[in-house]
C-alpha cells in the first residue's frame, strides 16, 4: 500500500513535467511554422500569470482613469464638486431674483400709484425729540471743539466741496410748457401733466441711471430714472424713447420725445412724476415748468 502512495505523487508530478509540443502548420502543404515546448506546469502558470496580470490592469484602468465615471454607482469627485458650486450658484440666483421680484414691483407700484399713505402726530415727534434732547448732555469737549475748528477751516476753501453739494439739489425741468393738471394725492394724482408740442424732447431732471424704459399699456411709452439721494423720476406717455435700461443719464440730456401713447392719455403732454425714498413729492416745489 505504501508503494502505491509513493507512486502517486511521482506520476502526477510526471504528468506536470510531461513535454508536449505544440506544432503550427500550413494546412496545404504541412509545412511547419511555428512550434513551441511545453508542460503542463509551464500552461498552469502562464495562465495564472495572465489572470493576475488582466485583474491588475483592469482594477487599475478603473482606479485611475476617467472610465471609472462609467461604472454604475461609482461616485466622481469632479461631478461631487461641480454639483456643490452649481448648487451655490443656484442659491444665489434665487436670492438675486427674489431682489429683483421685490424692486420690480415697487416700481409697479410707482407707475400704477399705488402708495400706502401714513399719518403722523407732528407735535408727538417734536415733544418725544425734545425729551430725548433733555436727556443727552449737548456741552461740547475740548476734543470735540478743537475737531471742529480743524474741519471748518479745511471745508472754508474746498470749493468743490461745496459746489457739488449746492449742484446736487438743482433740477433741470424735464420740458418748458403749460400745467393742465397739477400734484394731487388726495385723488392719487402723484404727477404734474405739462401740455407741450408733440415730439418735443424730453430730458433728464438730474444725472441717474435709467432702472426702467419700455411700453406700458396704461402710459405708453414710459422711462423711469434713479437719481442719488433716494429720487426717482417717471416720464410717461412719450412718443419715443432714446435710452434703454442700465444707461446713464447727465442731467438735461434728452432721453425720449413728448407724445400721446398709452390709454390713460388726452393729447400730447408729458406725465412727470417724482418719488423720494419711495413716497411722491410735487414736482412743483422744486422744478419751474413756465
Amino acid at each position: 500500500m505504501m508503494s502505491n502512495k509513493k507512486k502517486q505523487p511521482k506520476k502526477f508530478t510526471k504528468k506536470l513535467l510531461h513535454k508536449y509540443r505544440l506544432v503550427i502548420l500550413n494546412e496545404d502543404t504541412f509545412e511547419e511554422r511555428l512550434s513551441f515546448k511545453l508542460t503542463r506546469l509551464n500552461v498552469f502558470v502562464l495562465l495564472s500569470i495572465s489572470t493576475i496580470l488582466l485583474i491588475a490592469g483592469t482594477t487599475l484602468l478603473i482606479a485611475f482613469t476617467p472610465l471609472r465615471e462609467y461604472i454604475p454607482g461609482y461616485s466622481s469627485t469632479a461631478l461631487k464638486k461641480k454639483a456643490t458650486e452649481l448648487n451655490y450658484k443656484t442659491d444665489s440666483l434665487q436670492q438675486v431674483i427674489a431682489v429683483n421680484e421685490r424692486y420690480f414691483e415697487s416700481i409697479k407700484q410707482v407707475l400704477h400709484g399705488e402708495v400706502s399713505t401714513a399719518n403722523f402726530n407732528r407735535d408727538s415727534i417734536i415733544e418725544a425729540a425734545k425729551q430725548d434732547v433733555d436727556e443727552i448732555d449737548l456741552k461740547p469737549s475740548k476734543e470735540d471743539s478743537l475737531l471742529r475748528e480743524k474741519v471748518e477751516k479745511e471745508d472754508k476753501y474746498n470749493l468743490f466741496e461745496s459746489a457739488k453739494s449746492k449742484a446736487s439739489f438743482v433740477l433741470f425741468p424735464p420740458v418748458k410748457g403749460t400745467i393742465t393738471q397739477e400734484y394731487n394725492a388726495k385723488e392719487k394724482h402723484y404727477a404734474v401733466d405739462i401740455v407741450v408740442k408733440e415730439n418735443t424732447p424730453v430730458k433728464a431732471t438730474d444725472d441717474g441711471t435709467v432702472i426702467f424704459s419700455e411700453w406700458t399699456t396704461e402710459a405708453g411709452y414710459v422711462i423711469i430714472i434713479e437719481h442719488s439721494h433716494g429720487l426717482i423720476s417717471v416720464y410717461k406717455h412719450n412718443a419715443m424713447l432714446t435710452k434703454t435700461q442700465g444707461e446713464l443719464v447727465k442731467s438735461g440730456e434728452v432721453i425720449a420725445t413728448i407724445g400721446n401713447t398709452g390709454e390713460l392719455t388726452t393729447g400730447p403732454h408729458l406725465h412727470f412724476e417724482l418719488w423720494s425714498d419711495g413716497y411722491p413729492i410735487n414736482p412743483t416745489n422744486f422744478i419751474d415748468f413756465n
